[in-house]
C-alpha cells in the first residue's frame, strides 16, 4: 500500500521560477487496485508518479510504501523501484542494451542476482507480455512502437513489482496496439494482483478498464472515485480541460430528446446494451420526428 501525506513538491524551489507542481495532496493507494490517473497538461500527474517511485523527493510531507517513509535518510530507494515500477511514455528511455533479453535482465542484474536468475526473470517477463523465444536477441531499437512498449512493461515486470505505474503507455499506437497493451496490463492486475496506476489522456480506455480515477489540477485531486462516479460530473471535468468518455454525449443527447435511458454506461458495449433495451422507445421518438 501507499499512503501520501500532505504532499508538496516545487520546481526551482527558493527561485522567482518556483512553481508548484504537487500541492498538499493526501491519497491512499491500495494494494491490488487499477486506478486511472488523469488530468490536462501540466496538471502534475507525471511529476506525481515520478514521486511515488521514488526518482523525485517530495519538498515536504510524506510518502509511505508499506507503512515505510520512502524519502527518509536511509531508505533504499533502488530496492523500492523493484517493487514500484514506472514505464515512461517514450519506451526508447527505458531500451538501450544491443538484444531485447539483455535489456530485460538489466534490473534484476542491478538487485544483485545471479546471472541465472535474471535470465529466468527476463524469460519470464518476455513470455508474458507476448513475445517468443526467437525474439529474444532482436534490438530493441528494431521492434515497432507496441512491441517497444511490450518490452519496457517486460524490464519491469522482471522486477516482479508489486506497483506498475505507467505514464501514457499507449501513446501513439494504433487501435489495435493500445487495446493489446491495456488488455496486458488488465490481465496482470488481474491475475497477478499488481497494482496499476495507469495515466492516460484517453476517457475511453479509462473507462473501460480502471476500477478508480483520480482526477488532478493545478497539483491536486479535484475527483475521486468510481468511473460512474466522475464521468457523471461532465461539467466539473470539462472545467478543467477534461472530458467524459465519447459514448457519455450520445446517452445524455438521446436522454435530453425524451429517451429514458441511463446514462451511466461508460464503455461502447455498455452503451449499446443500454439502447436496446430502449429500441421501441427510440423507434416512437423517430416516428415522431
Amino acid at each position: 500500500m501507499i499512503e501520501v501525506k500532505d504532499v508538496c513538491y516545487t520546481y526551482e524551489a527558493g527561485t522567482a521560477m518556483a512553481v508548484n507542481a504537487i500541492d498538499h495532496i493526501t491519497t491512499t493507494i491500495p494494494d491490488g487496485q487499477f486506478i486511472g490517473l488523469i488530468g490536462h497538461t501540466g496538471s502534475g500527474k507525471s511529476t506525481f508518479v515520478q514521486m511515488l517511485n521514488g526518482l523525485i523527493k517530495c519538498s515536504s510531507g510524506q510518502i509511505l510504501y508499506n507503512g515505510e517513509d520512502i524519502n527518509a535518510e536511509n531508505y533504499n530507494r533502488r530496492q523500492l523501484r523493484s517493487h514500484v515500477g514506472l514505464v515512461f511514455q517514450y519506451p526508447e528511455h527505458q531500451l538501450f542494451e544491443t538484444d531485447i533479453l539483455t535489456d530485460v535482465m538489466f534490473g534484476p542484474k542491478n538487485l544483485g542476482l545471479s546471472e541465472e536468475e535474471c535470465r529466468s526473470r527476463a524469460e519470464q517477463a518476455l513470455y508474458a507480455v507476448g513475445f517468443k523465444e526467437r525474439h529474444f536477441t532482436q534490438s530493441p531499437f528494431d521492434l515497432s512502437g507496441g512491441q517497444k512498449r511490450r518490452a519496457a512493461i517486460a524490464g519491469v515486470l522482471a522486477m516482479k513489482p508489486e506497483v506498475l505505474i505507467l505514464d501514457e503507455p499507449t501513446a501513439g499506437l494504433d487501435p489495435m496496439g493500445r487495446d493489446s497493451i491495456l488488455d496486458l496490463v488488465s490481465e496482470l492486475n488481474r491475475t497477478r494482483n499488481i497494482t496499476i496506476v495507469l495515466v492516460s489522456h484517453s476517457m475511453e480506455d479509462v473507462a473501460r478498464y480502471v476500477d478508480r480515477i483520480m482526477v488532478m489540477n493545478d497539483g491536486h485531486f479535484i475527483l475521486d472515485g468510481p468511473p460512474t462516479d466522475i464521468f457523471v460530473q461532465v461539467d466539473k471535468l470539462e472545467e478543467v480541460g477534461l472530458s467524459a468518455p465519447e459514448i457519455t454525449y450520445v446517452l445524455r443527447k438521446l436522454k435530453a430528446r425524451g429517451l429514458d435511458i441511463d446514462t451511466n454506461a461508460l464503455t461502447y458495449e455498455e452503451a449499446a446494451e443500454e439502447i436496446l433495451r430502449h429500441r421501441s422507445q427510440l423507434e416512437a421518438l423517430r416516428t415522431r420526428e
